[in-house]
């Protein structure tokens, strides 16, 4: 059992935070603000979401891409953290399990994951 003051204060973090709904399997497309300096910019990260975990403030997800000369590049993200400035679902993927860490093995069209018919 939670504080009551923890509580109040996670429930003002999530206030206000429009997150989509996604899943392991989907391909999400990120914009998250960074900071160099005195300048702030916007840089996109796009790849498949393959983990959740977490509930509350406290939850995160696990996002790879491939990036240059075919290296798998994973990123972790607090789903309410501040720097997030929008996620857009691209792609809602069919797979089987609620951790897809078996990407990181596949290469090419091994690492494909079919879309979600509705």
């Amino acid at each position: 059992m939670k504080n009551k003051y923890i509580e109040q204060f996670e429930a003002k973090q999530i206030e206000g935070k429009n997150v989509p709904d996604f899943r392991a399997g989907d391909t999400l497309k990120l914009a998250i603000r960074i900071k160099e300096g005195d300048k702030t910019r916007i840089q996109n990260f796009e790849g498949i979401c393959i983990a959740r975990r977490g509930n509350g403030v406290s939850e995160t997800f696990i996002v790879r891409k491939m990036g240059a000369n075919n290296v798998g590049v994973e990123r972790i993200f607090p789903i309410y953290s501040e720097s997030l400035e929008s996620i857009t679902v691209l792609r809602r993927g069919r797979v089987r399990r609620a951790r897809l860490f078996y990407l990181r093995d596949r290469r090419g069209k091994a690492a494909r994951i079919k879309e979600l018919k509705k």
